[in-house]
């Protein structure tokens, strides 16, 4: 299990603005926000257990996102893309990963691969 996963960015401001933008369709808001360090956490539900932090020579990651709806994808993937996120894969289902896969990537502002995904019950 994953407690909490913390991505490195490069520009704490922008970062913050987009994962937040990006993060509200999937239920996400920052639970804690720390200017003083250049870091926040953000939350769903009772803990923050995705966090982001400003640091010289951020490197990318993979995070993936559970969402709640097929319609929180979606959503996921408009406000990232307006938020300044770049296409890494519409949202769709990926057949080849397992069925009822259904996710969308984005890249953020410094190239990090973030996912969300929803397994369709349908399709088991």
């Amino acid at each position: 299990m994953i407690d909490h996963t913390s991505v490195a960015v490069s520009d704490y401001k922008k970062s913050k603005e987009f994962y937040q933008k990006a993060l509200a369709p999937l239920g996400y808001a920052i639970g804690m926000d720390l200017p003083e360090y250049k870091a926040a956490g953000f939350k769903h539900g009772g803990k923050q257990d995705f966090w982001l932090g400003e640091k010289a020579g951020a490197a990318g990651v993979h995070v993936a996102f559970v969402a709640e709806s097929k319609k929180a994808v979606d959503d996921f993937y408009a406000a990232a893309i307006a938020a300044g996120g770049k296409d890494n894969g519409k949202p769709g289902y990926r057949k080849d990963y397992s069925p009822g896969y259904y996710a969308a990537f984005v890249h953020d502002p410094d190239g990090s691969n973030i996912e969300a995904l929803w397994h369709d019950p349908a399709a088991k």
